[in-house]
């Protein structure tokens, strides 16, 4: 969407959305690379961009791939 990759996740319930983004933020910190991540009880919704090269690079398709291995 636009200059960034958009995605919406819904888990089974809050302790496993929870449990979801505490993953993702464990290999954004490693990867240092953090995403947008709002969550509302089960509902995850996560953005990737670089705000320094102006949208999507390759270090936010690898991260988006990660995302994806844990949902």
């Amino acid at each position: 969407e636009g200059n960034s990759i958009k995605k919406s996740f819904s888990l089974g319930d809050h302790i496993e959305a929870i449990s979801f983004v505490n993953r993702v933020a464990m290999v954004a910190e490693v990867m240092n690379h953090h995403p947008e991540i709002q969550m509302v009880y089960n509902k995850v919704a996560i953005t990737l961009s670089t705000h320094d090269a102006g949208g999507v690079t390759e270090l936010d398709l690898q991260l988006a791939k990660k995302i994806e291995s844990y949902f």
